[in-house]
């Protein structure tokens, strides 16, 4: 089936010429000509099948049928998203499917100012894409109103409720007129998703599967390395540097202060990179993610807020530098590469306290993953022996209590425990109560019982040594 056998006008037909599809993708062949009858539609496919044509194309004809125009701070057409990364993305394919037309289409999001936001729907746009929290911001600002709503399309549904926005999708659907057509898209459909489905669709709506829930694209060849975590950066750069055909290349971390050490590791090593996380700015993210399509940098090292959010041709690899604790999150991160028909490759590293995390990918996946080349271990520099406190931070992010462990560890002993009668008939100083006088004496460089201050152990705090360095010298030169 070719693209131009499809009800679509010659603006669209234009403009899909002019993007270079010719043969639309399975997910594209099933929804296109139902959306294009009104029907309600479930969608169930991966990511990088092609989903965004899938629901763009049909929503852009139907609004040029239509024959309406756009009412002032007003949509036609609402597309939901998880991430502005992703807002972004599908914004720039809606602009390339309308370029030939006078369809309109404006991008909200959070972490920037809402200024120039609220400008662009002073007039009222026909495709507006947002992601949850800023659509509720300017909604209660009065800046946009979902009364003269036509399409509603929910995306990446399981992402949604992963990150917690099962709420304000509800805000946002009670705010929907009741005539209108709604699209929902999702990688998986666990039951919870199928619920929130079935609040948002009509009866009986079309549903399309392309692909088994949950399993990897069968064009990604997998490979693990069972490697401890400290070495796991000097793994990465010996990889990465014996294989030069490895020229765009995607790194997944758990945290954002990993994604930033991975950065300094392989900036070290001389290789190009770059970090996007929560903590960066949107420009500085916007400019790492164009670097990395432009291939001006090698490496983008990315935390899941990115997972569905990267849309870029040509990965040839993705890394797994630390397995997800969520087995559907390991699909989503592969799934960057392999894309529009073409190999991919997926590396993974598994310490061993992500045995555990493997064990569940594997279930989930119905694969096992087969080991890389052991040859590799031999150039890396010899396993150190784990100590209690590089344990306690190889475990940031796995949702140790770290911070109350180290509390209790540099606590008075006398305080420690609720239970010892010392705390109980202990009188405090200047007439207060026992609470108070610990509390006092956390503001003191010392206190009576051992001069110890609390968090003073804390790893890498020089400023705390300092003072305590600082304050030896002073009741030193008191002494003498």
């Amino acid at each position: 089936m070719l693209f131009s056998e499809l009800p679509l006008a010659n603006p669209l037909q234009r403009a899909v010429r002019a993007v270079g599809y010719e043969h639309p993708t399975p997910i594209q062949e099933k929804s296109i000509p139902s959306l294009l009858e009104g029907k309600d539609l479930l969608g169930i496919a991966q990511t990088g099948t092609g989903k965004t044509a899938a629901f763009a194309l049909p929503i852009l004809q139907r609004l040029l049928d239509s024959g309406k125009f756009r009412a002032p701070k007003t949509c036609r057409a609402l597309i939901l998203l998880p991430t502005r990364e992703l807002a972004i993305q599908v914004d720039e394919c809606f602009k390339q499917y309308a370029q030939f037309t006078a369809i309109s289409t404006a991008c909200i999001f959070g972490g920037v100012s809402d200024v120039s936001q609220k400008r662009n729907l002073i007039r009222g746009v026909d495709v507006l894409v947002a992601t949850p929290g800023r659509l509720l911001d300017l909604i209660n600002q009065k800046a946009v109103s979902l009364k003269a709503l036509e399409f509603f399309v929910l995306d990446e549904a399981d992402r949604m409720l992963d990150m917690g926005f099962i709420h304000d999708i509800r805000k946002v659907v009670a705010l929907l007129p009741q005539n209108r057509q709604n699209l929902f898209f999702s990688a998986t459909m666990p039951e919870d998703i199928t619920k929130l489905a079935a609040t948002i669709l009509r009866p009986n709506p079309v549903r399309v599967e392309v692909a088994p829930q949950s399993t990897p694209i069968e064009r990604i060849h997998q490979e693990l390395y069972r490697i401890d975590k400290r070495r796991k950066g000097a793994l990465l750069k010996e990889l990465l540097l014996a294989h030069p055909e490895m020229k765009k290349v995607l790194v997944f971390s758990r945290t954002k202060h990993g994604a930033d050490k991975i950065t300094r590791v392989l900036e070290k090593a001389g290789v190009k990179c770059a970090a996007i996380h929560g903590n960066k700015s949107q420009n500085r993210r916007q400019e790492a993610l164009g670097n990395f399509k432009s291939e001006q940098i090698r490496v983008l090292v990315a935390t899941d807020i990115a997972a569905r959010g990267i849309d870029v041709d040509d990965v040839s690899h993705v890394f797994n530098y630390d397995l997800p604790d969520v087995p559907e999150t390991f699909v989503h991160r592969i799934g960057r590469t392999a894309r529009a028909g073409k190999d991919g490759i997926a590396i993974s590293f598994c310490a061993p306290d992500e045995e555990q995390d493997l064990r569940a990918i594997e279930k989930l996946t119905r694969i096992s993953i087969p080991e890389g080349d052991k040859a590799i271990y031999e150039k890396l520099p010899p396993q150190q022996k784990e100590t209690p406190e590089s344990e306690m931070r190889n475990a940031r992010g796995r949702g140790f209590p770290r911070r109350q462990e180290r509390h209790e560890k540099n606590r008075p002993q006398q305080n420690r425990s609720q239970n010892n009668p010392q705390n109980e008939k202990r009188p405090a100083q200047n007439g207060g109560n026992v609470q108070n006088a610990n509390r006092e004496s956390r503001g003191n460089v010392s206190n009576q019982e051992g001069r110890r201050t609390i968090g003073k152990n804390r790893p890498g705090s020089r400023a705390r040594k300092r003072m305590r360095e600082a304050a030896e010298a002073a009741r030193r030169a008191q002494g003498n």
